[in-house]
């Protein structure tokens, strides 16, 4: 389609150019012959566009009279040119965007055991790269123009629909997916959706993204297997970060750690940070104990003391206080389990 595309764009582009000199020519021709400029303009304005007004001024003189057929003979060459370009640009824009759709949609169908994405906006934007540079399949399902655009310049495959509609979900594959993300940004229509997606597919993982805490009962009571709340993680992660700068730093900010997470994920295995409270089962124990409790499910890499001092692969029988920070990387969950 892009071969396509290219000459209308060409032929418009040139038919613009050429009426522009036309013009700018035919003015400068009346302007010389002593009319002023906004009588010129107007009179080159109504011969090209064959309105039929009468002249300005009289074309009383031989070489107004060949200017003004000229004008005639160029102007309306000029005019059928341009709007040729024009109708076939319009025409080919619409066919792209049409076969595209249609194109993209075949595409879909044939997916099998990939991941839904409702919802295109910051969340949705970031989900989408990761899953890319981790090489999976996934479809994009958002009703707006314009993220729908933005999502299919990126080269995401996407349906232009509405999440909470099961004609949506179907155009998608809902049926045939493996998971699926619900990160709108309105709890209400994450929780519609939810029980959309679960109904049309008994066995599809379903994540969730909640705005407050309350509605993670009602996202699990719809169907969701996993909630997210990005306002509670993202309050832990800055208590972290000021709690614990270089654990928090070798934990989630370099590019290397980031890319060993992502391996981890691979294996079903996650790395996180702990906080050793008074109240859980960390403070107190050594290393050896905590891990033993875990009964394999985790294992600690990291120990940050509240003195300051860091330990990386802590010894087994160095005992964590209230109040440590402690790295542990083990299954899915980990940090429940953890806790």
């Amino acid at each position: 389609m892009k071969d396509l595309f290219r000459p209308p764009l060409r032929n418009l582009t040139i038919s613009v150019l050429y009426m522009l000199v036309v013009t700018v020519l035919a003015t400068a021709g009346y302007t010389a012959a002593g009319w002023n400029l906004d009588d010129a303009l107007y009179m080159v304005v109504l011969t090209i566009y064959t309105v039929g007004y009468e002249e300005v001024h009289p074309i009383a003189t031989p070489l107004l009279r060949d200017l003004t057929m000229t004008t005639i003979v160029l102007g309306c060459t000029g005019m059928i040119f341009l709007t040729g370009s024009l109708v076939q640009f319009i025409t080919i824009n619409q066919l792209q965007l049409v076969f595209g759709t249609k194109r993209m949609q075949s595409q879909i169908d044939k997916l099998k055991d990939h991941v839904i994405v409702c919802g295109f906006g910051r969340i949705g934007q970031m989900l989408a790269h990761e899953l890319k540079a981790g090489a999976a399949q996934f479809v994009i399902l958002e009703r707006s123009d314009s993220r729908a655009a933005e999502a299919r310049n990126l080269g995401y495959q996407t349906v232009q629909a509405d999440a909470t509609d099961e004609g949506g979900l179907k155009l998608a594959g809902i049926d045939r997916a493996r998971a699926l993300a619900t990160v709108l940004p309105d709890d209400a229509a994450n929780v519609f959706i939810t029980l959309s997606a679960r109904s049309l597919n008994r066995s599809i993982e379903i994540i969730a993204r909640g705005e407050v805490p309350s509605t993670e009962k009602k996202l699990r009571h719809a169907g969701a297997d996993k909630v997210v709340l990005p306002t509670h993680i993202g309050a832990e992660r800055i208590a972290e970060m000021i709690l614990y700068p270089e654990t928090a730093r070798y934990a989630r900010d370099m590019d290397k750690s980031r890319d060993f997470e992502r391996t981890l994920n691979t294996f079903g295995l996650q790395m996180d940070i702990v906080v050793a409270d008074e109240a859980g089962g960390f403070a107190g124990s050594t290393v050896a104990e905590i891990e033993r409790r875990g009964n394999g499910a985790f294992f600690v890499v990291q120990l940050k003391h509240r003195s300051g001092k860091t330990v990386d692969r802590p010894p087994a029988d160095m005992r964590v206080e209230a109040g440590d920070g402690v790295v542990v990387v083990g299954r899915e969950g980990l940090a429940a389990a953890a806790g």
